[in-house]
Parts: structure tokens; C-alpha cells; sequence
């Protein structure tokens, strides 16, 4: 009987209705039940698997023997996004699919409400420990007539793009390959230094890999309007850290809302804390109500499609 492993944390009433979903394929649970964010510990059943649903092991992957498709219930695929691994794909006519139109929505969503919490002054008010009228009544902002520049511009940054439409806003998106078919102009991340002074907003969603590695750094920084704000919910590696507290302390750049850091979690001592410019969010940008079961729900819709030899949603 074929199989589908999975470590996703599965209630006994989502284990029942995924069981029912896949029949007649046999479902495989590793109990360890690890988050989007960690990799499995390895499982010797994965290795003689047809599906893997999760986040499985990179050596589970490298010594399977039947496996045809790997789906993972996260958007990133950093350690996954390596030569031998694609390799294997590629020699094994394995499919490789992950869970990004799950996380648009509630990440581009998250980015909106940052980027209104700074236009609107909300995290100032809240701070606030007296009435604020004159104060903060002259330095409110709307988002009409600004300009958004997005960094890693795929499905998160099509959302984006989608969610400002009615705010009016001027936006550019930088990606690795551009195919003309966006849904607002873009460019090679490698022409990045040309756009960042035209930015009133810059949004980080970049993966993290060899070549995005503390990509942002001073040389970025130094090119951004001092009335600037920088967000980051992709990968907190992609930034020069100790970089982008230089310019906050300095107030080279307005301020920085980060949903991703390097370490994670961030120590309570980090500088980062300290920065009274600066507004952490603990890696929550993809969080949904039921989740769980939207993750669920994706897969199955995959594995009907995988059944019937259909292209596949999110194939990387």
C-alpha cells in the first residue's frame, strides 16, 4: 500500500479526517510534531514513503527509495534549497511543492498593518502616556502618494501588491527572475542600490540562501531615505544586523519593523529591544485562525490534483 508520512501535529480528529482524504493511501505519523520552523529529526519510515507532508529531514529525503513527491507546510525552503537535494529531484522525477498561497494573505496582511501602524502613529500613541494632540496630529501620514519598494517579490508580494491597490500607492518589486507577468513593475534584485533612495517603504521578503545571505546591509542602508521605513518578514539572515542597528541608533532611516531576527528567538538583551524606532513582531506574520486545518486542506487539494496527474499549486 502506498504511503503518506507526515511530522505535522495532527489532533486525533485532523489525523481521522486526513486518513479519510488519502484512502487508499496509508498514512505515516511521526509523532515528534515539529513546527514550520524546525526540520525533522529523521524517521526511517519517511525514507520508504511516496508523499512526505511537512517538514521532513534532509537526509530522509537524500535515502528515500519510493518517494514521488514532497509537500512542506511552510512557504520557506531554505534548507531544502540545495544542490544535492534538487539533484535528487531531478534524477528521481521527484515533485517539490510547498505552502505559499497559504501564507500571502496573512503575511502581505501583516505588512499592511505595520505600514499603516507608522503612517497612523498607533504604536506612538500607544507609548504615549499623556494626551498627544498637538504632537501627533501634524505628523500623520497616509499611504496615498507613497512608494513601496518590495524585495523578493513573489506570491507574498502579489498579495501586497493587491491589498494597496485602493491606498494609491506607487510600488516596484526586485525579484531574481522577472517575467513580465507581475502585477506591478519590477527588476533584478541585483539593481537594488538604483531603487532604494525612490522608497518610502521597503519591504524584505527575501528567502534566505547563499546568495541572499546578509544581503541588505550597509551599502543598502546608506542608499534609503532617512525618512524611510524598513520591514522585514522574510528571513532575519537576510540582513546585516549589526548594520541595520547602526542605522537605527543613528535615526539614518526612520524605523524598522521586523517579524524576522537573527537569532530566534531574540535574546531579551538584544539591542534590538532597546531601539524605541524599532517594533519586533516574534515570527508571527503567517499565523491564521485554523491553520492547521488550511495547511490540511491545501495538501489534500494538492494530493487530488497528484492523483490525477495534475499540475500541482505552489510547485517549486
Amino acid at each position: 500500500m502506498p504511503k503518506v508520512w507526515t511530522n505535522v501535529a495532527l489532533s486525533t480528529s485532523e489525523a481521522e479526517w486526513l486518513k479519510a482524504k488519502i484512502h487508499p493511501y496509508e498514512l505515516v505519523q511521526d509523532l515528534s510534531a515539529v513546527n514550520n520552523l524546525t526540520e525533522g529529526k529523521g524517521d526511517p519510515a519517511a525514507q520508504e514513503a511516496d508523499i512526505l507532508f511537512g517538514q521532513p529531514a534532509v537526509l530522509d529525503i537524500l535515502q528515500s527509495s519510493n518517494l514521488k513527491w514532497v509537500h512542506l507546510t511552510s512557504a520557506g525552503y531554505t534548507r531544502y534549497d540545495r544542490t544535492d537535494v534538487f539533484s535528487f529531484f531531478e534524477k528521481h522525477s521527484v515533485t517539490f511543492t510547498n505552502s505559499s498561497s497559504v501564507y500571502d494573505v496573512p503575511c502581505a496582511e501583516h505588512v499592511l498593518s505595520m505600514m499603516l501602524a507608522y503612517n497612523r502613529k498607533i504604536v506612538d500613541s500607544e507609548r504615549a502616556d499623556q494626551w498627544t494632540y498637538t504632537q501627533q496630529r501634524p505628523i500623520m501620514r497616509v499611504l496615498r502618494g507613497q512608494n513601496l519598494l518590495i524585495l523578493g517579490f513573489g506570491a507574498i508580494g502579489t498579495k501586497l501588491t493587491e491589498l494597496l491597490q485602493p491606498f494609491g500607492m506607487e510600488i516596484r518589486g526586485l525579484k531574481r527572475k522577472v517575467t513580465g507577468k507581475e502585477n506591478a513593475p519590477c527588476f533584478s534584485i541585483d539593481s537594488r542600490i538604483e531603487h532604494l533612495g525612490w522608497a518610502d517603504h521597503v519591504v524584505n521578503i527575501l528567502p534566505l540562501s547563499d546568495s541572499t545571505q546578509s544581503l541588505f546591509g550597509k551599502n543598502e542602508f546608506s542608499v534609503m531615505n532617512p525618512s524611510a521605513v524598513f520591514y522585514n518578514i522574510g528571513r532575519g539572515d537576510t540582513v546585516d544586523q549589526p548594520a541595520l542597528i547602526e542605522v537605527l541608533k543613528s535615526k539614518s532611516i526612520a524605523a524598522a519593523f521586523l517579524d524576522v531576527t537573527s537569532p530566534e528567538p531574540l535574546p531579551q538583551d538584544h539591542p534590538l529591544w532597546q531601539l524605541d524606532n524599532c517594533l519586533i513582531t516574534p515570527h508571527v506574520a503567517g499565523g491564521l485562525q485554523d491553520e492547521n486545518q488550511v495547511l490540511l486542506n491545501h495538501f489534500v487539494t494538492n494530493f487530488e490534483r497528484f492523483i490525477k496527474n495534475q499540475p500541482l499549486l505552489d510547485r517549486r
